[in-house]
């Protein structure tokens, strides 16, 4: 289990006015994001990914070294098909990542319940996606009335997320 400093979304937008600091907004379509994975509080460097029902990079880039790190994926909020399942996250966790957060669909959520990764995603759905190896990694991302860039930072909890430039906790 990574050792993980503890931290409350809330308190850290207050303890950090001066931070130009964003946060994921619920959306008013009624999608928001939920906690699938054990770790309920995960942080670290933002690594992105954007793909439309095609998990190729996700899968690819959770099969390298994460320490620190927190993948963010844009899968356009598709709702047809997981961006994510038990085996990547397995993955995910055997590489040291601390989180994965996906604008999309995840599955096998009982298996995801218990690994020691932060999981935030907008839905689970049974369908595996059609792997074609397509996507962009590196890419800006914006949803939820946030930029995405890599490198900057990302904190998730039951709260919610935030992304700041600057690290926020050592």
């Amino acid at each position: 289990m990574t050792t993980t400093v503890p931290f409350v979304t809330c308190d850290l937008l207050d303890d950090h006015t001066d931070k130009d600091i964003q946060v994921l907004t619920p959306s008013l379509d009624g999608r928001f994001f939920k906690s699938y994975g054990a770790r309920k509080t995960f942080s670290g460097q933002i690594v992105t990914v954007k793909c439309f029902e095609d998990n190729s990079r996700v899968k690819e880039l959770l099969a390298t070294d994460g320490t620190g790190k927190v993948l963010v994926v844009d899968g356009s909020a598709s709702m047809r098909c997981a961006l994510m399942g038990d085996m990547i996250a397995e993955s995910a966790v055997k590489y040291h990542w601390d989180g994965v957060v996906i604008y999309g669909c995840i599955r096998d959520v009982d298996a995801l319940a218990e690994l020691d990764l932060g999981i935030h995603a907008l839905a689970a759905i049974p369908q595996k996606s059609n792997r074609q190896g397509i996507g962009e990694v590196g890419v800006n991302l914006y949803f939820g009335g946030v930029t995405f860039q890599a490198g900057c930072y990302i904190y998730a909890d039951n709260n919610g997320i935030i992304v700041s430039k600057q690290k926020l906790i050592d």
